[in-house]
């Protein structure tokens, strides 16, 4: 569909429905893959690390595709494309680990972490961060580069399959909400009807995210917003809906493993799957402020959510949400002042 031609009204009203339809899919899609998880005996946390933080990333990695399909065809001028598209996906995940997690801490009350998540789930992540700013330094991602980032996704996907077969307790993941515990699979059968149903709802979402993108596209055009800041401040907070939405919907079934696993396996998939698969295709032009200011200040807030974990023992409450959210605006204001010019 093409909106460019509608009323600035319209846009709103479209962007509404989008959002609504967004909630409903998602939530319905965590219902169905939490019963499907269960009777498979597979944890929520390494469901939202896998399929959802996979599935909710879509925005991301087909934006890449899209995007390096052009400036190979030549329709898309290699430093706007890379700009852009890299820009959405490092501000994705910085809005994802500030402002998202910090939203999600705030009504849920209280966020659990187990410490062993810390390890082998946030430190990979932060890893991630430090891998794109070393291949960045030169000002280009290479298709080596990204085939070393795309193959580390394979690598951590298959090492996280055979922690889980190794480590997974049934009394730990018990399902906590007995809607979803009621409506469990008890055949294969049931597992391939709600595994449809369940990828069709995350479908929806994707769908739905796009039009959110659209929207926030036109409003840039609008606006006059340019160079990579379009990517970080408005693409980057519209291509992290999906997982918000998500993450959301796990509070409130009270599967805290979805939304953690969602927010945090996101933060790995969107760099080593998105921008690794889009350099191994294209190769991308990268943009001095990625580099000096982006990537580390998502480094520094990953580590920093990091601590305030592991000093907390694994709990997030309202007060950190508080510094979470801050983080977030001390990053746009000093990223629009110093930062703007690509």
């Amino acid at each position: 569909m093409d909106i460019s031609s509608f009323s600035t009204p319209a846009i709103a009203v479209i962007g509404f429905l989008a959002i609504v339809v967004l909630v409903i899919s998602a939530n319905v899609a965590v219902k169905k893959l939490i019963g499907i998880a269960a009777y498979f005996h597979l944890s929520s946390t390494f469901m939202g690390m896998t399929v959802f933080s996979l599935a909710t990333s879509i925005p991301e990695i087909t934006s890449h595709l899209t995007a390096s399909a052009g400036i190979l065809a030549g329709t898309l001028d290699y430093k706007i494309g890379s700009s852009i598209v890299l820009g959405s996906n490092i501000g994705s995940d910085v809005v994802q680990q500030t402002l998202i997690m910090g939203v999600v801490v705030l009504l849920s009350g209280t966020l659990y972490f187990r410490r062993y998540f810390l390890w082998k789930s946030m430190v990979p992540m932060i890893a991630t961060t430090i891998m794109c700013i070393l291949f960045g330094l030169d000002g280009n991602y290479s298709r080596l580069d990204g085939a070393i980032l795309f193959g580390t996704f394979i690598a951590y996907t298959y090492y996280l399959f055979k922690d889980e077969r190794k480590h997974y307790k049934k009394e730990d993941n018990s399902v906590q909400s007995e809607e979803i515990a009621e409506k469990i699979p008890e055949n294969l059968k049931g597992v391939f009807i709600d595994s449809g149903i369940g990828l069709a709802m995350m479908a929806i979402t994707v769908v739905a995210a796009s039009f959110v993108l659209k929207i926030s596209e036109q409003v840039v055009v609008r606006t006059g917003v340019g160079g990579s800041l379009i990517g970080v401040v408005t693409l980057g907070v519209a291509s992290a809906m999906p997982e918000l939405i998500t993450a959301l919907a796990g509070i409130r079934h009270g599967e805290h493993g979805v939304s953690l696993g969602t927010l945090v396996g996101s933060n790995i998939t969107n760099p080593l799957v998105a921008i690794g698969g889009g350099a191994l295709l294209s190769t991308y032009y990268v943009p001095r402020p990625l580099i000096l200011w982006d990537l580390p200040w998502e480094t520094i807030t990953g580590a920093i959510l990091w601590a305030i974990l592991w000093f907390t023992k694994g709990k997030l409450k309202k007060v950190h949400a508080f510094y979470l959210i801050g983080m977030y605006f001390v990053y746009i204001f000093f990223r629009a002042i110093f930062f703007a010019v690509d």
